[in-house]
């Protein structure tokens, strides 16, 4: 598998798809630095009147919730229902869903009007998704855009956070993308798991929404959960090498950020073989 989705890099900046981001004024340009990076077209309308045309003209379309102001909600209403229509792949980052009505509520309802391809957030977010649609009654503590210190991916509770993982792509027939210090992954039939986490991506804002419209950008051009696993290990060994690049200098995290990019830009798949560390949870 890690070979066969390395491949898909090369292809992505072949075909250079038009990655069309509802997405937040806080990271919108690094979301869209980084679509660059990866090889796709980033695109950032937000306006109710232009969405279906955009829907129609993108190879992709991707959701993120983490400024969720008045004016979003339409769109966001309208994109979930005409990606649909025109079978145009919907990604979805619920970003902080479980800490209030209103984002619980949005999240349902996008969830509902569409057929979501790829849902991508922290194990908070996935596991307050599974109580939202009566998968598990497994309570998670909210904590804003993070994860809570509960529900971090340790290698002691990776089987039990993966098997829940797995039911709430079932049960949604979707793909999860979890994001943590391990990443799992599930179609609802197999679990990848990706050891290549780093804790330093907490410390800049955005690493998170970035990898969202990375795994968008892949979803033009190829299945939700190859889309999921080459972008989860793009954006990971891109914070590894990163890092070393920050430590080497004696930076902090603001160089990080930069080389982050750089790093995504640089990608390849002799890059990928090189330092994924992908491995199927039997």
């Amino acid at each position: 598998m890690l070979e066969q989705c390395s491949k898909n890099i090369e292809k992505l900046r072949n075909k250079c798809p038009l990655t069309h981001c509802i997405t937040n004024y806080v990271t919108i340009n690094d979301c869209a630095n980084v679509v660059l990076a990866i090889g796709g077209s980033p695109a950032m309308a937000n306006e109710a009147p232009e969405i279906e045309e955009f829907v129609e003209a993108a190879g992709v379309t991707i959701i993120n919730m983490g400024t969720l102001l008045e004016d979003q909600i339409e769109p966001m209403q309208i994109a979930a229902c005409h990606t649909k229509k025109t079978n145009t792949p919907l990604v979805l980052d619920p970003v902080a869903v479980g800490v209030s009505k209103l984002r619980n509520d949005i999240t349902i309802d996008l969830i509902n009007k569409s057929s979501v391809d790829v849902i991508r957030g922290n194990m908070s977010e996935i596991k307050a998704i599974a109580n939202l649609f009566n998968i598990t009654d497994e309570k998670s503590v909210a904590k804003g855009v993070d994860v809570s210190s509960d529900d971090i991916i340790t290698k002691d509770n990776i089987k039990s956070n993966a098997s829940l993982v797995k039911a709430v792509a079932d049960k949604l027939n979707t793909t999860i993308a979890v994001s943590g210090a391990i990443d799992i992954i599930s179609d609802g039939i197999s679990i990848y798991l990706i050891d290549n986490g780093e804790e330093i991506m907490s410390k800049i804002t955005g690493s998170g929404c970035m990898l969202t419209c990375v795994i968008g950008s892949f979803c033009a051009i190829t299945s939700p959960l190859e889309a999921a696993i080459i972008g989860s290990l793009s954006m990971a060994i891109s914070g590894e090498l990163a890092r070393r690049k920050m430590e080497i200098n004696n930076e902090g995290s603001g160089s990080f950020r930069t080389y982050l990019i750089d790093m995504m830009y640089n990608m390849n798949d002799e890059t990928i073989m090189k330092y994924g560390k992908l491995y199927k949870l039997e």
